[in-house]
């Protein structure tokens, strides 16, 4: 890895390529129309049709406007807010494209709780609630007329053993009437595969929490690129086991 320059790559195989061109706006940010997406969800109903697989839901991605501005530098726009507003304009049509067709829409903001220790010099708590109050804000102009229930789960890493003890958070922040929690019970960041009864127990410290209804058991964040692929399986299969013992548990 030392070698490579990189943590992504697969010991023998050929690492993934540095990124070393990055996007910059100098000018203004506007959306190339709903082409790209909705050849990205025709491919994706296609791929889930060939599978023969019964699929009840099936969820798409997209980075909230917080989030993308970590990929593009400005050099545009005067503020901040100007940028991050623009970026949710542009992000509109590419939510609604996923909604129109069917999926659920995932936003992807792992930032939005994770800059604290990126912004040098670190910041107070004053000046970071309003930094993540306008992310905020900008994500929420972009899902202006979207049905609440299309993104209606917080997904948060919760297997990861730098943030598996933050479950004591729940004890005291209220969930919101009509909202989930979809805690990650394997994670990106190991090799090692978590035994079935580990992840079971993972999903049962949440549900004695906020009830059993309200729980989703998910993934930390993505396995592709983070791990082995076989070690991706073996961690998907030991998530759908600890969750059948989970539900056994739950559902007696």
């Amino acid at each position: 890895m030392d070698h490579a320059g990189t943590l992504f790559l697969v010991p023998g195989e050929r690492p993934m390529p540095p990124v070393t061109v990055r996007v910059v706006a100098r000018g203004p940010v506007k959306s190339k129309g709903s082409e790209a997406i909705n050849r990205q969800l025709d491919t994706f109903k296609a791929a889930i049709e060939r599978s023969g697989a019964k699929v009840e839901e099936a969820f798409v991605a997209v980075l909230a406007p917080g989030w993308l501005d970590h990929f593009i530098f400005n050099e545009y726009y005067k503020t901040e807010e100007e940028f991050l507003f623009a970026l949710a304009d542009a992000l509109r049509e590419e939510y609604r494209a996923v909604v129109a067709a069917g999926f659920v829409l995932q936003i992807d903001d792992p930032g939005l709780p994770d800059w604290w220790d990126m912004l040098k010099p670190e910041p107070t708590i004053e000046a970071y609630r309003k930094f993540a109050r306008l992310r905020i804000d900008a994500v929420n102009l972009a899902l202006v007329g979207i049905p609440e229930e299309k993104a209606q789960t917080y997904s948060f890493e919760a297997g990861n053993v730098r943030h598996e003890h933050e479950w004591r958070v729940w004890q005291q922040a209220k969930l919101p009437p009509g909202k989930m929690l979809m805690p990650g019970v394997v994670s990106h960041a190991t090799n090692l595969v978590e035994h079935p009864q580990l992840v079971a127990d993972r999903i049962l410290r949440y549900a004695a929490i906020v009830g059993r209804e309200n729980i989703v058991a998910g993934t930390d964040c993505g396995l592709g690129g983070r791990v082995h692929a076989d070690l991706a399986w073996a961690k998907l299969r030991a998530l759908v086991e600890g969750a059948r013992l989970a539900s056994r548990s739950l559902w007696p």
